[in-house]
């Protein structure tokens, strides 16, 4: 019953649950950025290029016709799919700066929420400093 109690804390722990939020949510929003690369940007990049479709650009490496799309390519014999990776790459630059300005908004509403709370009260004071007060006014008052 040790394992089964130590798993149930564990699970049940509010980091595991943040966790779990994050990661579905990454997902989604993954998927998200995705569709932006995909369907948004790079057809405008490919506009701006030349009428480029970066998804079919790949060199033949088992003598196919390179006038082949990408996918029959592939099954032709194998190619070096520079498109593809250009297509990963600018996904990957666009999720990192998503990611750096989430992070970068979080952190500033974190400093301004610490900077509105308003200052903790003084600790009351303790027996010791009551009674060096009281001293202290005892001796004021000769």
């Amino acid at each position: 019953m040790g394992v089964v109690k130590e798993f149930r804390e564990f699970a049940l722990k509010g980091n595991v649950l943040d966790l779990a939020v994050g990661v579905i949510i990454g997902a989604s929003f993954g998927g998200i950025v995705n569709s932006v690369i995909n369907d948004l940007i790079m057809p405008l990049v490919g506009r701006v290029v030349g009428n480029v479709d970066f998804t079919n650009l790949y060199i033949p490496l088992s003598g196919q016709d390179s006038s082949l799309a990408l996918v029959e390519a592939r099954k032709a014999g194998a190619v070096l799919a520079y498109g593809s990776f250009i297509t990963v790459l600018i996904n990957f630059i666009i999720l990192a700066i998503c990611i750096f300005l989430v992070v970068k908004a979080f952190n500033t509403a974190r400093k301004r929420f610490e900077a509105e709370k308003p200052p903790a009260p003084p600790a009351p004071p303790s027996n010791e400093e009551k009674l060096l007060i009281e001293i202290r006014d005892l001796l004021a008052r000769r």
